[in-house]
């Protein structure tokens, strides 16, 4: 072999594409759940409506002015209809003047 084999080095590729979704920056951060609404999204698998209870008694502890749009008002988030459901929920959202939202999933 000649001195210039290169001998113990390879062409690698990296294994990933090109981004193909630009970044985006996040929504700003609430001050304060006082005063909010709070919307509360659920897949319908573990304990939820017990875990919503006690998050929205809690919150409402700290924040008494917070108001909360049930789960049982959006369907589950994880059903036949996932699709349907996320797509509109901005509008959803929109029309009940929600603030923020708690997504709970469930293992």
């Amino acid at each position: 072999m000649s001195k210039d084999s290169h001998e113990g080095h390879f062409k690698v590729l990296w294994p990933r594409a090109a981004r193909q979704v630009k970044q985006k920056s996040l929504a700003p951060r609430l001050g304060t759940l006082e005063g909010k609404t709070i919307a509360q999204l659920w897949d319908y698998l573990f304990r939820g409506d017990k875990v919503f209870d006690a998050l929205e008694e809690g919150i409402k502890a700290r924040y008494p002015g917070a108001r909360f749009v049930k789960w049982s008002e959006f369907g589950n988030m994880h059903g036949s209809n996932e699709m349907e459901l996320l797509a509109g929920l901005p509008q959803r959202f929109k029309e009940l003047g929600v603030d923020a939202a708690i997504s709970a999933i469930a293992a």
